[in-house]
């Protein structure tokens, strides 16, 4: 495109940030669909939970006892994401599914394939949380 003075304007693009790749999604490579259900479900360090599984299903029993969706559902996925760190992929199974349930927004993509994406998680695990 020339200017008023006959000379060519020199166009720029304009480049974003890199795109930074996370050991997570290294790790899960090409299936991404296991790394989606871990990238919401997962905690990248577990062991800054301040509460065990067991404890945290109890929470979520006792506010699903009292009527409270919200709670219960926070409570299951603090549990689930526990037992992914614990490589329990029945609990896993349990807890996301009683989220699903009392979810309608969020869809639980880990629930299609719990044993892979634990087994995912516990490769991630053992690389990253190296005490």
């Amino acid at each position: 495109m020339a200017n008023i003075f006959g000379r060519k304007k020199q166009e720029t693009a304009v480049k974003g940030p890199a795109r930074v790749v996370t050991e997570l999604e290294q790790l899960c490579g090409e299936d991404k669909e296991t790394y989606e259900a871990l990238m919401h479900t997962m905690f990248l360090d577990p062991r800054k939970v301040a509460i065990a599984s067991k404890d945290a299903s109890e929470n979520a029993r006792r506010f699903e006892k009292a009527k409270n969706d919200l709670m219960t559902k926070t409570w299951y996925e603090i549990a689930g994401g526990l037992a992914i760190y614990e490589g329990d992929a029945k609990k896993v199974s349990e807890y996301f599914g009683k989220c699903a349930d009392l979810s309608q927004e969020m869809t639980y993509t880990i629930l299609k394939d719990p044993e892979r994406a634990v087994a995912k998680a516990q490769e991630y695990y053992k690389k990253m949380l190296k005490d």
